[in-house]
């Protein structure tokens, strides 16, 4: 098993966005500052942002298990709070990041979580995402075997079955760590599943191994002794918070408010450990212990502006997504890789 220690990239030199950012991302936050609403229209009697302060009165974003932040802001309204009463605020749950593409895609939601190699195979497919906020930098795959099971390398898996979720983290996890101990993808057999289901699989041996993906992958572990056959933190990719470009185009305030949350989420969570293992315990319906062992596993205290260090790992991946016949050709994954990218609200949004 091999295993390598997370960096912890402390960097915030791009959070310098001057004063006049900090200010303004704080009046998205409260939706007022000095008698003004968040469009500088007077605010009412009571405080609050006046009717039609806003420039949407809908607002459908969703929450993930493997967004630990994304349950933060939705548990503790955040973006409730900041919003009034002028905006509805709907919450759908993703299973995965090919489940948030697909709400993303047919506009279901104008904000969802997925990992940074499914934001990028989904732009490259003609999805027009944008990514606004990096809200973790994840060691959430890894490639599982039964506790019993007499596979002990990768190498061992040629003539196997293994379960994955097709456009998502541990599917590319998958392809990454099959490359890298000279093994080809045609000596294997890929059954895709969704990560629930390829627990079940791989517990029930109806697969040899399995792609997981937390908080599913650390229950699996403590319940029903499943081990880790292979890590490497390198091949997960970041935590990838996008919008529709037409939500961007209609409603930047708005955007802006949800960036603000997760950040206010992210201050929350370092200082609030135990509550967010909680709350994280209470949605996937797991035992506190194994949500904090994922929350160890999850590192928060990163540059939230999507830039350079995002850019270095998805063009690892780019190459995997043409080679595996996911995207058609280079160049489109190229142009996405150039368009995918909108960093204006989390160099706006204010971390305290």
């Amino acid at each position: 098993m091999t295993h390598r220690t997370l960096p912890s990239p402390r960097t915030r030199a791009s959070w310098a966005g001057g004063l006049a950012l900090a200010a303004a991302s704080v009046l998205m936050l409260t939706g007022c500052v000095a008698g003004e609403d968040a469009t500088g229209a007077p605010a009412d009697a009571a405080g609050g942002a006046s009717s039609g302060s806003w420039s949407t009165d809908t607002l459908d974003i969703d929450f993930a298990t493997y967004n630990p932040l994304s349950l933060i802001v939705k548990d503790q309204h955040f973006i409730e709070d900041a919003l009034g009463d002028d905006v509805t605020v709907n919450w759908t749950q993703s299973a995965g990041s090919n489940k948030a593409n697909e709400l993303l895609r047919a506009g279901a939601v104008d904000v969802g979580s997925t990992a940074g190699s499914a934001a990028l195979l989904a732009r490259s497919n003609g999805s027009p995402i944008k990514t606004i906020d990096i809200y973790s930098q994840p060691e959430w795959s890894a490639l599982v075997v039964k506790g019993d099971s007499p596979i002990s390398s990768v190498a061992d898996l040629k003539g196997k079955t293994i379960a994955a979720t097709s456009g998502t983290d541990p599917y590319f996890f998958l392809l990454q760590a099959l490359d890298a101990n000279d093994v080809s993808v045609k000596d294997v057999t890929i059954q895709n599943l969704q990560h629930a289901d390829g627990r079940t699989a791989l517990e029930n041996g109806s697969v040899d191994a399995w792609s997981g993906l937390d908080p599913i992958m650390a229950a699996s572990e403590a319940e029903s002794g499943t081990k880790l056959l292979y890590r490497n933190v390198d091949f997960n990719t970041y935590g990838f918070l996008n919008a529709t470009e037409s939500f961007l185009t209609k409603s930047p305030d708005v955007a802006q408010v949800v960036v603000n949350a997760y950040e206010k989420a992210r201050a929350w969570a370092e200082k609030n450990p135990d509550e967010t293992a909680s709350i994280l315990a209470g949605v996937a319906g797991i035992d506190p212990a194994v949500a904090t062992s994922v929350l160890e596993r999850t590192h928060f205290d990163i540059d939230p502006v999507p830039g350079a260090d995002q850019t270095a790992v998805l063009k690892k991946v780019a190459p995997i997504l043409v080679e595996s016949g996911d995207v058609a050709s280079q160049g489109q994954v190229d142009d996405a890789l150039d368009q995918l990218f909108d960093a204006t609200y989390a160099k706006a949004a204010d971390p305290s």
